[in-house]
């Protein structure tokens, strides 16, 4: 929904530039002669006093002139831009600044005519840095391969983990990066690097910040017996990404009651403070985050978490199915703000702690085969 709101945003901007540059009196038009490029400017109507001399790729720019009609083709650099004829009149053409890396590096734009001509034009295609979005699982074990997701993983490239060891890439995409995590790797930011520049990622790798659920030790007042321990692992299960993990392994009635974890603050002294002051007064902040593997898909059932609580709260928040991770561990992260909403009576500092349960109880019957680990509260942004 937001990659179709963003285009009919594009859309009607194009639109109102199109109106903009060719409402000028039919006098004024110039008829015949040479192509010219008199300038490039960014597309926004209101904006007209900036004028560009290089734009980064996916950029829509307006390209100002005379003569510019009969275009029909267009390269920036040894790249190929998408004409639209709507976009296309005598005084302008409005393009996106092609998105593939150029191979060949010349700083101009060329445009190809029907009669034969073609005009060239100093521009500089400004090449992104690394752009690191996400993890498929912030917790891989050295040695297995961890996928980045993000943009402009243009090779040569390089892949730091905290700690300073250096990964080796498996496959690589402009979207997705794989690499396999080096011995030694330490929590905290990983760093991407291109011929383009460099990114530390906005999140941590194998993030053990702020967490209030990881049975490690196990704490709490419900069902020890869902805790696994790396020593208990067997052929065929979910292998341990950051010690002792729950696994729910049965069928679950619908709407059975079957805490899974968690408790009041008085039983878990390890883990209840372990929410920030700085989550509970500004939620929007934040996000929830947890690790998970589904052997067995969950769909059906409701996973509902309580936490930053001072009681409990039955009805909230309310994870719904269907998700499935085929057996591969996946990061789910819920912004901290939407947890909140769902509370009948909001969380409060309280420097004794907090409340915590895992509980799934809803509709349909659940052949459960889910792990979990690693709930934590962490900083949408690091400053």
């Amino acid at each position: 929904m937001k990659t179709l709101n963003k285009t009919i945003f594009l859309f009607i901007m194009a639109l109102a530039v199109v109106s903009s540059f060719t409402s000028c009196k039919k006098e004024d038009l110039p008829s015949g002669g040479q192509p010219r490029i008199m300038y490039v400017r960014v597309t926004n109507p209101t904006s007209a006093d900036s004028l560009l001399v290089g734009a980064a790729q996916g950029n829509l720019i307006a390209i100002v002139g005379q003569n510019l009609g009969d275009a029909k083709a267009m390269w920036f650099n040894n790249q190929p831009a998408t004409l639209n004829p709507t976009y296309i009149t005598n005084t302008s053409i409005i393009v996106n600044v092609p998105t593939p890396i150029p191979t060949v590096i010349n700083n101009k734009l060329k445009i190809y005519f029907g009669n034969g001509d073609s005009l060239l034009y100093d521009f500089q295609v400004q090449i992104s840095k690394p752009q690191v979005n996400s993890m498929l699982s912030e917790f891989v074990n050295d040695g297995d391969v961890a996928t980045i997701n993000g943009n402009y993983f243009y090779a040569p490239l390089t892949v730091t983990f905290p700690g300073g060891a250096v990964a080796d890439i498996v496959t690589v995409t402009d979207k997705i990066l794989q690499v396999r995590v080096p011995n030694g790797a330490q929590p905290g930011q990983i760093t991407v690097k291109t011929n383009f520049g460099e990114t530390k990622s906005n999140f941590w790798f194998r993030d053990n910040r702020n967490i209030f659920i990881s049975s490690d030790p196990y704490e709490g007042w419900w069902n020890a017996s869902y805790v696994v321990k790396p020593s208990d692992v067997k052929a065929g299960d979910p292998v341990a990404i950051n010690g002792n993990y729950i696994r729910v392994k049965k069928m679950l009635g619908a709407w059975s009651w079957n805490e899974i974890a968690g408790g009041a603050a008085s039983a878990m002294p390890n883990h209840s403070k372990n929410i920030p002051d700085a989550a509970i007064l500004k939620p929007e902040d934040y996000n929830v985050k947890f690790e998970i593997n589904t052997v067995k898909p969950y769909n059906a059932g409701i996973i509902r978490l309580n936490l930053a609580l001072n009681a409990e709260d039955n009805n909230a928040y309310q994870w719904k199915p269907p998700y499935d991770t085929k057996g591969q561990w996946q990061t789910v992260i819920i912004p901290f703000e939407e947890i909140v909403a769902s509370y009948k009576v909001k969380p409060t500092v309280n420097p004794a702690g907090y409340w915590t349960r895992i509980l799934i109880q809803g509709p349909g019957d659940l052949d459960a085969d889910i792990s979990l680990d690693n709930f934590r509260v962490v900083p949408k942004v690091i400053k």
